[in-house]
């Protein structure tokens, strides 16, 4: 995409602060939505001195903020959520009124605003804990958690935005995406990063079970290629965006430890409720639709990542 009227709701966080980097760089005019409850303007501050990104201080929840910056948009990408499994399992209010109401919010101002398609980040958690795998779009959804609930609720008003008000939307779901930019410091904090903040700390990796539940790790830059695939092409409904591989947790953090030439133990707590034993995805259905391929294994993916922790520290 090139000089086209983006808007990326959640663009200062981790997984939308790289695709705003993407279309900033392919020239786009790119406009940020953001109220910085999760993200961090840090994500893209080197970028807010050029003349075509606009950062905006704000929430999905905001109608009228919807309403006035959607004007003359082109395209949205939808990132902006209240994210976590046991942060919704904690305060499930608060996740379906951002999640679900925010993303209500957005798909109204932008069939109102005449806008030409939307890419919605959804999850891989809407799936549950379905023993069949690979997990593929045809399998009949089953939420553990209510962040799994508000995901797969807003699929179905995406579908019936495409349907009913003919707003072309596509829903990725996101298979456990890592990558430069995801927070460690986080209460909520995703694994790869906690375990690279652990071990360069010379800290033990904390693994919730036996270790032994295996997940599809996606790197950002295929999440940010599936984007951008998605929005240009015809496509409309719900895709997986996966590595398309898995890996145990306790390789995972022993991969990490390799990688980071360190060797810890591993601390083990108690499984957590909402979390899933095995994920892997069929992303077929993305290739056949507009050519997703990921790019990067776990070991490219967590090697680039570790790297750009490191020079942080």
């Amino acid at each position: 995409m090139k000089e086209k009227k983006i808007v990326v709701t959640g663009g200062a966080g981790f997984i939308g602060s790289n695709l705003v980097r993407s279309l900033v760089n392919a020239k786009n005019h790119v406009v940020v939505i953001d109220d910085l409850s999760t993200g961090h303007l840090e994500n893209i501050q080197d970028l807010l001195d050029e003349k075509n990104i606009e950062f905006i201080k704000g929430s999905i929840t905001d109608f009228d903020l919807l309403k006035d910056t959607l004007k003359d948009i082109e395209y949205v990408f939808h990132e902006a959520a209240l994210p976590s499994v046991p942060r919704s399992i904690k305060d499930p209010l608060l996740t379906n009124s951002v999640n679900i109401n925010g993303t209500l919010n957005v798909l109204v101002a932008a069939k109102e605003s005449g806008v030409r398609k939307i890419v919605y980040a959804s999850s891989s958690s809407v799936y549950g804990d379905t023993p069949t795998l690979p997990k593929n779009e045809s399998m009949c959804p089953n939420p553990l958690s209510p962040y799994a609930v508000s995901k797969l609720a807003c699929e179905y008003y995406c579908q019936v935005f495409s349907d009913v008000f003919h707003l072309p939307v596509v829903a990725l779901r996101y298979f456990n995406v890592y990558g430069p930019r995801q927070d460690p410091l986080s209460e909520y904090a995703a694994v790869v990063p906690l375990f690279i903040r652990n071990i360069l700390d010379e800290k033990s990796p904390v693994v919730y079970g036996d270790g032994e539940q295996t997940r599809d790790f996606t790197f950002i830059d295929d999440v940010v290629q599936a984007n951008l695939r998605a929005v240009e092409s015809n496509a409309t409904g719900v895709f997986n965006a996966a590595g398309g591989k898995r890996i145990s947790i306790n390789e995972l953090a022993n991969t990490v430890m390799k990688l980071c030439n360190k060797k810890i133990d591993i601390v083990y707590k108690a499984a957590r409720p909402g979390d899933i034993m095995h994920s892997l995805a069929d992303s077929s259905k993305a290739k056949n639709a507009f050519g997703y391929t990921p790019k990067y294994d776990i070991k490219n993916g967590l090697k680039e990542t570790i790297e750009w922790y490191q020079k942080l520290m």
